[in-house]
């Protein structure tokens, strides 16, 4: 069991650079809860968890049970597989609904996200004649060797922290492609409604990809709700639909409907 740990008086006042102060905290304790983070660099809790988002975003740190720690390395291993096993039950079933909503013979862009790849994951189980369209590493590679799917591959520049192509090409590419369907993660949606990304360079994918589908599916599961990151992709709106797991509160399916969004809860697998 890990030791606790208590913040330190220097870490208190370590206020002008809280993702600075939380890496160092880590680095120093290890293992801490979301209330020792937060005691340790003077902010709240649900400051930190937005603090949190980007770290992980950013692969550098681990979340897990209530708590985080410091990744021992960096890039994919640890940005993308590792954020895979986060809330992996929840993805799980999110993937599983998303497959219930393919229509087979059609064009379909699958976002890169470890949600979006339980439904690739899915698909390769019981494939269907489908054109996949798909900026991220993972997902082509789950469905390179089912023969009923065509998967196409954006161009860019490697995003290693999401395993995904992002930049210029991928957004060229975009301006001459539509799709039937887009099944687009998550990284944190605000209270405003506001779907957003730690990185400038796949947010800006991300709404471009909002713009060429016809049947925009946000997938993402309950944790998401709440937070902001730093750069804004869309504002949820009519003719979204949004797809998340049992433990998206009442208060929430509330809010998404008040939105012009239609809401639907995954079942568990």
């Amino acid at each position: 069991m890990a030791t606790p740990c208590k913040p330190s008086h220097a870490e208190i006042a370590m206020k002008t650079d809280r993702p600075t102060a939380i890496r160092q905290h880590l680095f120093a304790h290890g293992y801490c809860s979301i209330a020792e983070i937060a005691a340790a660099v003077g902010a709240s809790e649900p400051t930190v968890r937005r603090d949190l988002l980007t770290l992980v975003a950013s692969g550098q740190i681990l979340r897990s049970h209530g708590g985080a720690q410091i990744a021992v390395s960096l890039g994919t291993e640890v940005a993308f597989e590792s954020r895979e096993q986060i809330n992996l039950p929840a993805k799980r079933a999110i993937g599983q609904a998303a497959y219930a909503m393919l229509r087979p013979e059609t064009a379909v862009f699958l976002a890169a996200g470890t949600t979006v790849l339980q439904l690739a994951r899915r698909l390769r189980l019981n494939p269907m004649p489908l054109r996949v369209f798909t900026n991220c590493l993972p997902v082509a590679q789950v469905l390179m060797p089912v023969a009923k799917i065509s998967v196409t591959l954006l161009g860019g520049n490697l995003r290693r922290q999401n395993a995904s192509m992002v930049g210029p090409l991928a957004e060229s590419a975009l301006t001459h492609l539509w799709f039937d369907q887009l099944f687009l993660g998550g990284g944190a949606i605000s209270q405003a409604g506001e779907i957003s990304s730690a990185d400038e360079a796949e947010a800006r994918l991300n709404a471009l990809m909002l713009a060429r589908s016809t049947a925009p599916v946000i997938v993402a599961d309950a944790a998401k709700f709440g937070a902001q990151l730093t750069y804004g992709i869309a504002q949820l709106g009519g003719g979204m639909h949004v797809l998340s797991d049992a433990g998206l509160d009442q208060r929430w399916r509330d809010r998404l409907g008040d939105l012009g969004c239609t809401v639907a809860l995954a079942a568990p697998v």
